[in-house]
C-alpha cells in the first residue's frame, strides 16, 4: 500500500517514449502485485493454465516488459527480501483484508453481481514464493536483469538510482521518494486506460514523473521533514495519527517540527524507529545489470508448452520486439 503523499505531490505526465535509453529501476513486488490485480478474467478469477495455475504475473511480466523493450526502457527488476519487523503489523492486516475480500468476492458471484466480483477480487491477490521463481526465471528468458534486495525493494532500487547505476525508479507507491530516489515514476506498467470500480467508465492512464528535489523546493522542506510527514500521515511500518492527511502533517512539521509533534501526538509505534528505517535503509552492492535479448525459444518452453499461453501471440510479440529494437544488428541492450 506505501504511505499516501499524494494530496502534496506534483505529478507531471510523460510519454513513455522520453524514458527511452533509460535504465529503469521497477519495484517488483508492487508490480506483480499490480499484474496479479488487473490481468483477471470478467468474474474477478485470475488468468490461469488447465492445472490450476495462476499465470496472471506471467502474462503481465511478458507482455508488459515487451513494450516497456519495444520503446527502447531498460527495466531492472527489484525483489523485496526480509521485511523490517515493524512491518508485521501491516503484513497481519493487509492478510485479513484479503480474507475478507474474498468472502465478499464469493457472495457477489453467487449473486450474479460480475462487476463486485472483479473489483473484489482485486484486493484478493496473494504472491507466493512459486510465483516469485516463475517471474524471475522468465525475466532471465527476456534477457532483463533483477536484483534481490536484502530488505525493502524500494530502498533497494532508490540506493541504486542515487548511484546512478540506474535512471529512474518506477513503482506505483511513494515510497521510493522517501528512500531518496532522485526520481520516481508511475504508471509505466499500466495499459493505457483503466475501468473505474462499480461505474461502467473508463479513464485513460499516462505515465507520471516526479523529481525529489523538485518537490523537495517547491513544498519547502527537506527530504528528512518528508520522512517526518509520511510519519504522521502513517507507512507501512506504523500507522498514522488518526485525522491527520498529508496536508495537515506538511503544516505541523513546517510550524512545529517534528520534536513538537512527538509531544503532542500518541505514537502507537517509535516513531525514530520508523524514521530510521528511510534513512538507513538495508541495502546490497551485489548485484549485476546486464541486458539481452529475449530467447523466443524459451520463453517458448515457459509460457506455452508449461502454461499454454498462445504460441502466436508469443512469436508475434517477439517478432514486434526485434522490428523494434533492430536487435539482429546489435550485440546488446546496453548499446541504447
Amino acid at each position: 500500500m506505501g504511505v499516501n503523499l499524494r494530496d502534496i505531490l506534483e505529478r507531471d505526465e510523460i510519454r513513455l517514449d522520453s524514458l527511452a535509453g533509460k535504465r529503469v529501476g521497477v519495484d517488483a513486488f508492487n508490480t506483480l502485485y499490480q499484474f496479479l490485480s488487473t490481468i483477471r478474467q470478467k468474474d474477478g478469477t485470475p488468468l490461469m493454465d488447465s492445472k490450476g495455475n495462476v499465470t496472471s504475473h506471467l502474462s503481465g511480466i511478458f507482455y508488459r516488459n515487451v513494450r516497456l523493450l519495444e520503446h527502447k526502457l531498460l527495466p531492472v527488476y527489484v525483489f523485496d527480501g526480509e521485511p523490517p519487523s515493524l512491518k508485521e503489523d501491516t503484513i497481519k492486516e493487509r492478510k485479513e483484508r484479503k480474507e475478507e475480500a474474498r468472502k465478499k468476492w464469493r457472495a457477489a458471484i453467487v449473486a450474479g453481481d460480475l462487476d463486485r466480483a472483479k473489483t473484489y477480487s482485486q484486493a484478493t491477490s496473494q504472491l507466493d514464493k512459486k510465483m516469485i521463481d516463475e517471474s524471475k526465471k522468465l525475466l532471465d528468458v527476456l534477457g532483463i536483469p533483477h536484483v534481490q534486495a536484502p530488505s525493502e525493494g524500494e530502498a533497494q532500487a532508490a540506493y541504486m538510482c542515487k548511484k546512478s547505476e540506474i535512471n529512474v525508479v518506477a513503482s506505483q507507491d511513494y515510497d521510493s521518494l522517501l528512500f531518496g530516489s532522485p526520481i520516481l515514476v508511475r504508471n509505466i506498467t499500466i495499459s493505457g486506460k483503466r475501468k473505474v470500480p462499480r461505474r461502467n467508465m473508463y479513464v485513460r492512464v499516462h505515465p507520471e514523473k516526479m523529481v525529489l528535489q523538485e518537490q523537495l523546493e517547491r513544498l519547502g522542506i527537506s527530504l528528512e521533514n518528508l520522512i517526518e510527514i509520511a510519519i504522521l500521515t502513517g507507512t507501512d511500518f506504523n500507522p498514522g495519527i488518526k485525522g491527520v492527511g498529508a496536508k495537515t502533517a506538511l503544516k505541523v512539521i513546517k510550524k512545529d517540527g517534528f520534536e513538537a509533534a512527538i509531544e503532542k501526538y500518541d505514537f502507537q509505534v517509535d516513531p525514530y524507529a520508523v524514521k530510521k528505517i528511510f534513512t538507513n535503509p538495508e541495502t546490497t552492492d551485489d548485484y549485476k545489470l546486464s541486458w539481452g535479448f529475449p530467447d523466443e525459444e524459451k520463453a517458448i518452453e515457459l509460457l506455452h508448452e508449461k502454461h499454454e499461453f498462445s504460441r502466436e501471440r508469443i512469436t508475434n510479440a517477439l517478432s514486434k520486439l526485434e522490428e523494434a529494437t533492430g536487435s539482429r544488428d546489435q550485440t546488446s541492450l546496453d548499446s541504447w
